[in-house]
């Protein structure tokens, strides 16, 4: 039960925000707050005295908190201070941890990736171990937040892990250390064309970016530069200013922002001169592609110093700043609307108007404006970017979403290194006949035949054969019936190899050469990948669709786009901010 002094600091400091407000806000809204803020200091005061069970205050106001701001949009979020290093993780990219990501597979929390270099890769920890214990501890019943807590820790302390491995326990102990994720994970020359992947926008990605095409150029010369902002969910806004300033003189406008607070409201250009202003560039989008993604890749399209090529990106228009709070707490909260040279705000969803469902809704193609980039091409707002080139998402038949869905990909690809100590480089790396004959018996011997409403209509008819006077001629009957689904689903396993067999070789290849080796193996049945080369090989092609005469493509021709791979990709939450 809370004290009465503690009801009391709380009621002075929720008087002490109200007061702070005071300056920004009209007598009517300051009425408002402060009404507000004492009915729910009376319902907080009220459950916590009356009600049946023992409540925990501190959770109980986070819930509450989080309930609040969540009204708002999905990247206004509140940290206590026991959660304050995942605001700094979001910020930086860098924890202290052993380097392992974990996914729920058939109701065991299973190590799904091991990151290159760190000490869970170093100690032996392998793609595919169950998870136990962790110091000690039952993660039975745990979700992955729960988990992640006490697996992180301060670097240079000790975890103990109990794993099991081909159902035999295994202990490790490991040293944490600091954990930084890459924002660069590949680079590379294709085609006589520099590759860079870029995964995020955290400290030190442009120079990053920058790094990698020097070290290029240095081994070998190149005559156009494809940048991939695939998946990029986005992160540091100032990065994304000095990744643009690579590419485009000093003294240009590359994003401004604009919110309720006029004096705080910005114009970020370049600083630096450019590292190269004539060389072709092409940038990599689709879908997941969001915040400082999209500034690079809107920046580069208003300004006419790249082709934009493969869907539209997100649409994430709004701008974060992290604000401290009492009792070390951190909010992070949105305070502006971003704005590419054009003057266009790629924002794609109203959060301020909702459905009868309460969704959010997407702004209209009726309501998004024309603006105008260097060259004369028309380009809009409220959307996302659209590409200059569209590319289509490859169609993903229903056997190939099982397979991924059901981590029998990821299953077999753990087996696949225990039986086969070594393989060729990620480059030339490719799965025979045979071994994909493997991959289709073990699929057929895991995987159901029969999908779930199919099963349940089985199960059902199964349980009524008694009362049928023929219940023996109807249970063969069933039997072959399923045989027969059996061999249909055999035959969508040849039928859709072509399909499959890249999917299987790739995450086999992470076994070997981690996420450098998965990219590098994608690259060779990427329709982006090899589009951009194209362009930038035929230059009269480059400079038309950047020209006042070439169109860009307003709605997409792909509406429906699929989430390729989405279990294989890691996520975070598209998030711009400045720091």
């Amino acid at each position: 039960m809370i004290k009465r002094s503690r009801i009391k600091l709380f009621i002075v400091i929720a008087a002490g925000f109200v007061l702070s407000l005071s300056a920004f806000r009209s007598e009517d809204d300051l009425f408002e707050i402060t009404k507000n803020i004492e009915i729910f200091t009376s319902v907080y005061k009220e459950v916590n005295t009356y009600y049946v069970e023992e409540l925990r205050p501190g959770e109980l106001m986070k819930t509450g908190l989080d309930a609040m701001l969540s009204s708002l949009d999905p990247y206004t979020n509140y940290f206590p201070e026991s959660q304050i290093e995942d605001a700094r993780f979001e910020q930086s990219g860098t924890y202290g941890g052993i380097g392992v990501s974990f996914r729920q597979i058939d109701q065991q929390t299973t190590i799904f990736e091991v990151y290159e270099g760190s000490p869970a890769q170093k100690a032996g920890l392998m793609p595919g171990d169950v998870l136990l214990e962790v110091n000690g501890r039952s993660v039975k019943g745990k979700n992955g937040e729960q988990i992640m807590r006490l697996v992180k820790g301060a670097p240079k302390t000790e975890v103990s892990l109990k794993i099991l491995r081909d159902g035999e326990p295994l202990f490790f102990k490991i040293i944490r250390e600091e954990i930084k994720l890459k924002n660069v994970s590949y680079s590379g020359v294709i085609e006589g064309m520099a590759y860079v992947r870029l995964e995020q926008f955290l400290p030190h990605a442009a120079a990053d970016v920058k790094s990698a095409l020097q070290k290029l150029r240095e081994q070998q010369q190149f005559q156009g530069i494809i940048l991939d902002l695939r998946g990029n969910p986005g992160g540091l806004l100032h990065e994304a200013v000095n990744l643009c300033n690579l590419f485009i003189e000093r003294g240009k406008e590359v994003v401004a922002t604009r919110g309720k607070v006029k004096e705080w409201n910005k114009s970020f250009k370049t600083l630096n001169p450019p590292m190269d202003r004539e060389i072709p560039v092409a940038v990599l989008v689709d879908g997941r592609s969001a915040s400082a993604s999209e500034i690079v890749s809107g920046t580069l399209q208003d300004y006419d110093r790249g082709v934009v090529i493969g869907n539209r990106t997100f649409g994430k228009g709004l701008v974060q700043i992290t604000r401290p709070l009492k009792y070390n707490g951190q909010l992070k909260v949105t305070t502006a609307k971003y704005y590419t040279p054009s003057g266009r705000c790629i924002q794609a969803i109203d959060y301020s108007r909702r459905d009868n469902a309460d969704h959010s809704e997407r702004i209209a193609d009726s309501l998004q404006r024309a603006f105008r980039t260097t060259a004369g091409r028309t380009v809009y707002d409220g959307g996302g970017v659209m590409p200059d080139v569209e590319v289509a998402d490859p169609t993903i038949h229903e056997i190939v979403q099982e397979l991924v869905r059901s981590n029998l990909i990821f299953l077999y690809a753990n087996r696949y290194r225990k039986d086969h100590p070594s393989i060729a480089p990620a480059e030339q790396f490719e799965l025979s006949e045979s071994e994909y004959r493997d991959f289709c018996r073990f699929v057929l011997e895991r995987s159901p035949v029969l999908s779930p409403s199919l099963e349940q209509a089985f199960s059902e008819l199964e349980k009524r054969l008694p009362e049928s006077e023929n219940s023996s001629h109807l249970a063969r009957l069933i039997q072959d019936l399923k045989l027969e689904f059996k061999k249909e689903k055999e035959k969508e396993l040849f039928r859709y190899a072509s399909e499959i067999k890249p999917l299987l070789a790739e995450e086999i290849v992470s076994r070997y050469y981690f996420n450098t080796g998965r990219v590098a193996y994608r690259l060779r049945h990427d329709a982006d990948v090899a589009e951009a080369i194209r362009i930038l090989k035929d230059q009269s092609r480059y400079k038309y669709i950047l020209s006042s005469a070439y169109q860009i493509p307003r709605k997409e021709k792909y509406a429906e786009r699929k989430k390729l791979l989405e279990n294989f990709l890691y996520e975070l939450p598209p998030n711009t901010q400045e720091e």
